[in-house]
């Protein structure tokens, strides 16, 4: 058992902090910018609150965060009240945030100046993996502070990896959202086509679902693609946050993502008709306007 403190209780690091106590036994502290949802966390898995990131963080081994992006991210750390004032020497500070790999390598350097360590390690499997502990968990970091980090994040994943130091997780998350990028225009286009065949799309997905072209996203989101319902899931607004990071460390890096921008233009359309909430799978509604 560990003590340690989680800031952000969005629909990731809620059931996340949650997992903490009830899987991993942990003494756990929260911190959100609503009070209210705060309050809410401590009555369902019975831990703390505080009423800043830094009262939040003193005292305690570990520090999890999961906020929405690198402003954010510098708001609860680095900010008025942030929690690098509170984090004791020797204490690792865990972001689950999917930020920017500059903005890992930041914080790190940070960190370092003040005595203690940082992972970065966002996630991937959305709040349905949240939800059930089933997270992958991408890090990056040093080999100690990867170490001591690695059991306390056990408590909601089922895969964490090391991947290289402070900024390697960030830039891995990049890779799969490129690659689901790809993957759920590919899906779109394919339901699309097979509608305009007049083809049954159950018939159609149970059968190449078994074959080279199945994927998670066709397995999972198929069906909510041919009813058209958008309304739950890794949100179009989300994505796009993550494309950007994508193509911001592509301009810097050389790397060529023609099809990322294009996707991520794809999605832009969607969030002019209203989808910056629908689930990713939308793009199709983009094709079936």
């Amino acid at each position: 058992m560990a003590k340690v403190a989680f800031i952000g209780l969005g629909v990731m690091g809620f059931p996340m902090a949650g997992h903490l106590v009830k899987k991993g036994s942990h003494e756990v502290t929260v911190f959100n910018r609503n009070a209210a949802k705060a309050k809410a966390w401590a009555e369902k898995f019975g831990g703390k609150t505080a009423p800043t990131p830094k009262a939040a963080a003193e005292g305690q081994d570990f520090v999890m965060c999961c906020v929405g992006n690198d402003n954010d991210l510098r708001a609860v750390t680095i900010g008025a009240n942030g929690a690098f004032a509170g984090v004791k020497k020797g204490a690792v500070f865990v972001d689950h945030t999917s930020a920017s790999a500059e903005v890992a390598r930041e914080l790190d350097a940070e960190v370092t100046k003040l005595g203690f360590r940082f992972v970065d390690a966002p996630v991937s499997g959305g709040q349905a993996g949240a939800e059930n502990g089933i997270l992958t968990v991408m890090c990056g970091g040093s080999k100690d502070a990867y170490a001591s980090a690695e059991p306390v994040i056990a408590a909601y994943a089922r895969m964490c990896k090391l991947l290289g130091p402070a900024g390697s997780g960030q830039l891995t998350k990049m890779v799969n959202q490129i690659c689901i990028a790809g993957l759920v225009e590919g899906l779109s286009e394919g339901i699309h086509f097979a509608k305009k065949s007049g083809l049954d799309i159950q018939a159609v997905i149970d059968t190449i679902s078994k074959g080279a072209a199945q994927s998670w996203q066709m397995d999972n989101r198929y069906k909510a693609m041919d009813e058209g319902k958008y309304d739950f899931g890794f949100a179009v607004e989300w994505m796009r946050k993550d494309l950007s990071n994508c193509l911001a460390e592509a301009r810097r890096n050389g790397a060529s993502l023609p099809v990322t921008a294009l996707v991520d233009a794809f999605y832009s359309e969607v969030e002019k008709m209203g989808g910056k909430r629908w689930d990713t799978c939308s793009l199709l509604a983009r094709l079936e306007r």
